[in-house]
């Protein structure tokens, strides 16, 4: 089925599965701890500081004091500065504080609950109580009533994706549900809508708003123009107004307690101000020149500033800028500092940093795909590699289905009677085929009478037609015979194929041959449909918000559906009522099948047997023990997944050369030491693919019989690691014999690719398939599909508690994952669980927060092993960096996306000619064209990639490893923008080669094989024309690529001087 997200409605809520398996209650014993996590160990660093970053800041209402969060902690202290109190601590991120009209209590952010909900305590820190119950739908940015009696906050609705947007709510002090004011713009709309504060009179709430057009949510956007308005709602009438506007934004407001005035942050050239607002005469004035940068330019869930406030006598503004507190006067600007000293500590826990063996001799096939057991349920079909093999499921040995050669096969289905197995045969050159092949093997028999793009051929139970999906190419794969996306059909006989449903997938029959099934969407939902042959006489059966597949029984009885990445049962209702299908459905009773995860969800024996993948592993389960012929007793003993199953594992060989090279001559950038371990005249010795000997020609012999290569001239550098790539691995589960992607990036010198965000079931297969030398491209390694918390149907991951975090790291240990992405589960207490579970399991886990610093900073003090994407500050102050220097984690901040403005994607675009590049040769030129010939070009201030990388290496130069990460940006180039805007950010181009070489192998757990020129590491290098040391624009330049021991033209990307092997043309060649 093609990859689509589906939107999800906001009122749906799940709780776990029901009628699912035991163990899944959870006790008060169980109750998690977010300021003492399970497995973790805590140690406290020490914090010294007298600035601090993002600093929301209170003034009691007698003036005397201040509230104030730091780096997730409160303190208080008089308002003159001094040596401040801690009155909340603890692991929990603890912000946003606001003294009560009374002074006597604190309402303030906090996620020790297990997620961002509403608190308030005593002054003194005392005494703390959560007013908010919130667990999905989580708030922030807490603002009192004049009278104390309410508080009125934002709550946050994601989307589909984890970016969405925020309404208005008011809490009575005591608890309740709350009462919304302001209601998001709709379900599907990603801008903000935040920071509420009480009007003094208590007669309205002002907040700020996105107010540009459309409701998606676009990166960078442009802060000359007028992006937020400060909007007013009256409680009387329920009226809303617009407070501010203009260019530059309006965001932050706060009232004057004289209810004359208004100070808001505003943009000037994309630089912060605070303004003023006279209320009575509209007259605005700017009192403070030299903000920080507000985030108008990215999310920003918690708020677009952090919190200021008015002196009680409307003539001062304190606000935190330049990593200090300070006060301005309302009237004529002066400023002053406001002095403190922190100096206490903060919690960090343990990260996951295990060893990852990068190219060991051999290694276990864990992805095959479209297990199919015979109707019969004694045997099993499987692709593994692109060749289909059969197997017995009481044991044995593997067996080879066809006798075809070259091509890929793919997509096998049994027919009714077990006699044939119809199956995708695929070229790149010549495209898709379905094939027949009788069960017992042998040659297959072409049925379509044209070539396309065809995927999940089935049967009909008569075996007289043959249903597929077919779909169009054009990226990975050619475009010609490309259709609309949709259910086909042919005779079993051969023929053309005849459409029968736009748009739909998943073609599949019941118990007979009149009626097809497939897998749809309407309204936001997937749908299980049935038409006749022709498309006509259409039924819906089950509709999900959350359901991304549905299979039905061969006898109609019963539909298994996929949610979450597992498996589900239940009935099947006749005719054409729409069930409503989740695993909580209370209409039909719903049983999970899996324990961690499946796929390739199927039947046989007419329904008696269900069977699913998981990795390697192929499970089965009999009907019989789902479901009962009456109600259950109270004390019936709860249905347990079944736990073992068939091996589908293959041991396979790692390709690799048998013979010894020696390159001579060259300028040697080992990156075995700090200083670059710079070797000139250098030689380097290479047994198969690795390195034996590196040094100067005068301290290294040349073994006799060595293939020798002259370098003379150039400069060797180990090759370049992309520690976040993305790019499409395949298409549609149609994994490409020759994918120009990943020859484009290997032609420009990214050697191994880290993907954290990608479909198992083609990168883990393309990984094998590079392993085996089927492919040709970087090393490539994954997490696999994000740990996902938005609602998107194909992607989320339900996390309730440890054991469901364990399930899906589990999943996709078992795929072939060395790593986990942490991405965006809205509790602290579930980003925590995904972390026990990686530690549980020996696996990198890499997370992102987002373009939220509060997150970014938990995600350290929780252990991830990686932070990625920047930290959404344009100034790291002294607490951010002394925390983070003495934690675990590394930080891979993706200069090429940069959160806070325009980051080097663009910048590059609009500072060279992209498509002029020699070695760009291996990306379609309509594509290349595309994307880089029309640029948009900005002033150097509105960009951010420098910036961030300034900040970076303040953390690399205290200790942190900090990691290149091209994001998929500009498939080959990307990885050479990064470097070079480490060095425009202020880091010297030996630094910046280390981020893109030696660093991100360390920060990988790959270190011990990639990384630098040394004995016993693989023989990846690039071979440059130009010494980037000398100058960072130097590191495109290069001659020879080379890879596990093979030297490759980067120009043709055939093998030369170690051997002959030739690129296949591309499909557009």
């Amino acid at each position: 089925m093609r990859y689509s997200l589906v939107s999800v409605l906001a009122t749906l809520l799940f709780s776990g599965a029901a009628h699912a398996q035991a163990g899944t209650e959870k006790s008060a014993d169980d109750k998690w701890d977010v300021n003492a996590p399970k497995g973790a160990m805590i140690k406290q660093v020490p914090i010294n500081v007298d600035e601090g970053s993002w600093i929301d800041v209170d003034v009691s209402p007698d003036g005397q004091s201040l509230a104030f969060a730091l780096l997730g902690d409160i303190y208080t202290m008089p308002i003159v500065g001094g040596s401040p109190v801690r009155i909340a601590e603890g692991l929990a991120w603890e912000v946003q504080p606001r003294f009560s009209p009374d002074g006597k209590r604190i309402a303030f952010t906090s996620d020790r609950g297990g997620g961002d909900n509403i608190w308030i305590m005593n002054r003194d820190g005392s005494d703390k109580k959560q007013v908010t119950k919130e667990e999905f739908r989580l708030l922030n940015q807490p603002s009192w009533s004049p009278d104390g009696r309410y508080i009125v906050a934002k709550k946050h609705f994601t989307t589909s994706r984890s970016l969405g947007t925020g309404e208005i709510w008011v809490y009575h002090v005591s608890g309740g549900g709350g009462v919304q004011l302001v209601k998001k713009p709709g379900d599907k709309h990603q801008k903000e809508l935040g920071e509420p504060i009480y009007a003094p009179d208590g007669q309205s709430v002002y907040y700020t708003k996105n107010i540009t057009p459309g409701g998606t949510f676009i990166y960078a956007q442009d802060s000359n123009r007028d992006l937020f308005n400060i909007e007013k709602y009256d409680l009387e009438s329920g009226e809303i107004t617009t407070a501010v506007s203009g260019l530059g934004g309006s965001v932050r407001p706060n009232p004057s307690p004289d209810g004359k005035k208004i100070a808001f942050v505003r943009r000037e050239m994309t630089r912060s101000k605070l303004y003023v607002k006279d209320l009575e005469s509209g007259t605005e004035r700017k009192i403070y020149d030299d903000l920080d940068q507000d985030v108008q330019e990215t999310w920003a869930v918690t708020g677009v500033y952090p919190n200021m406030d008015w002196t009680p006598d409307s003539s001062e503004i304190v606000f935190w800028a330049g990593g200090k507190l300070r006060r301005v006067s309302a009237s004529n600007g002066a400023s002053s500092i406001i002095p403190f000293q922190v100096s206490d500590t903060r919690g960090v826990a343990n990260a996951p940093h295990p060893e990852i063996a990068v190219a060991p001799d051999s290694f276990v096939a864990r992805m095959p795909r479209f297990a199919a057991v015979s109707p019969d349920g004694r045997q099993v079909v499987f692709e593994s590699l692109g060749k289909l093999y059969l197997k017995p499921m009481a044991g044995g040995s593997a067996k080879r289905l066809t006798n075809s050669g070259a091509e890929l096969e793919l997509f096998p289905s049994w027919s009714r009677d077990g006699r044939s197995i119809v199956f995708v045969g695929w070229t790149d050159a010549k495209l898709g085929q379905v094939k027949t092949v009788a069960a017992g093997g042998g040659s297959a028999r072409t049925i379509t009478s044209r070539p396309g793009h065809y995927a999940r051929p089935q049967f009909s139970p008569d075996g007289k037609t043959i249903v597929f999906e077919m779909q169009g190419g054009g990226y990975l794969t050619s475009p010609e015979w490309s259709v609309d996306d949709g259910v086909y059909r042919v005779s079993t006989s051969g023929g053309a194929p005849v459409r029968v449903s736009r748009g739909a997938a998943s073609p599949q029959f019941g118990a007979t041959s009149d009626r097809l099934f497939m897998v749809d969407s309407e309204e936001d939902k997937r749908v299980l449909i049935s038409t006749d042959l022709n498309g006509e006489a259409k039924r819906t059966h089950a509709k999900g918000e959350m359901t991304n597949d549905y299979i039905i029984s061969p006898d109609g009885q019963n539909v298994a559906f996929r949610q979450s990445y597992e498996a589900y049962v239940m009935p099947l209702m006749p005719g054409a009522q729409a069930v409503e299908v989740s695993p909580t459905s209370k209409s039909l009773p719903v049983i999970r099948v899996s324990a961690s995860g499946a796929d390739y969800i199927h039947w046989s024996q007419d329904g008696k047997q269900l069977h699913w993948s998981l990795g390697s592993t192929l499970y089965s389960e009999a009907t019989s023990r789902l479901f009962v012929d009456g109600p259950a007793n109270n004390d019936a003993v709860k249905y347990q997944p079944q736990t073992s199953g068939l091996s589908l594992e293959r041991k396979i060989a790692a390709e690799k050369p048998s013979q010894t090279v020696a390159l001579s001559g060259a300028r040697l950038v080992t990156m075995a030491k700090s200083d670059g371990g710079i070797i000139d005249d250098g030689v380097i010795v290479i047994r198969d693919n690795r390195i034996v000997a590196v040094g100067s020609r005068a301290d290294v012999s040349i073994p006799t019989g060595s293939l020798q290569v002259d370098v003379t001239g150039k400069t060797i550098i180990p090759g370049l690691i992309d520690a976040h790539a993305h790019g499409a691995q395949g298409s549609d589960e149609i994994v490409p014999q020759q994918n120009w992607s990943l020859l484009q990036n290997l032609a420009l010198g990214t050697t191994t690719i880290h993907d954290p965000s990608s479909r198992a079931s083609e990168i883990f297969v393309a990984s094998e398939m590079q392993r085996a030398g089927i492919i040709l491209g970087p090393r490539i390694f994954s997490t696999g599909e994000i740990v996902y918390g938005a609602k998107a149907a194909d992607v989320y991951a339900e996390i309730n508690n440890l054991d469901d975090a364990l399930a899906h790291v589990r999943r996709l240990k078992a795929q072939g994952g060395s790593s986990v992405k942490n991405y965006n589960q809205p509790r602290r207490e579930q980003r925590q669980q995904v972390v026990e579970a990686a530690r549980q399991e020996n696996m990198l886990v890499v997370a992102e927060g987002g373009s939220l610093f509060g997150m970014d900073m938990a995600l350290v003090a929780d252990g991830n092993s990686t932070l990625e994407h920047n930290i959404p500050l344009d100034i790291f102050y002294d607490d951010v960096v002394q925390m983070f220097s003495q934690s675990d984690t590394n930080y891979t901040p993706t200069l090429v996306v940069s959160y806070g403005g325009l980051a080097g994607d663009p910048y590059w675009r609009q500072a060279t000619n992209v498509w002029e590049n020699p070695l760009l040769v291996h990306t379609p030129p309509k594509i290349l064209a595309a994307a880089t010939a029309r640029r948009t070009t900005a002033p150097e201030s509105n960009f951010v990639d420098d910036d961030n990388a300034r900040e970076a290496k303040k953390l690399a130069d205290a200790g942190v490893k900090v990691a290149i990460g091209a994001h998929g940006q500009q498939a080959g180039i990307g990885s050479h923008w990064e470097l070079w805007s480490f060095v425009r950010g202020g880091m010297q181009p030996v630094e910046a080669l280390a981020a893109g070489t030696i660093e991100s192998a360390r920060s990988l757990g790959m270190d011990a094989d990639i990384g630098s020129l040394e004995p016993g590491k693989l023989a990846d290098l690039l071979v440059l024309d130009a010494d980037p040391t000398a100058d960072i624009r130097n590191s495109d330049k290069i001659d020879r690529v080379m890879l596990n021991g093979r030297m490759y033209d980067p120009l043709t990307m055939n093998e030369v001087e170690t051997g002959s092997r030739k690129r296949a043309p591309h499909w557009w060649e």
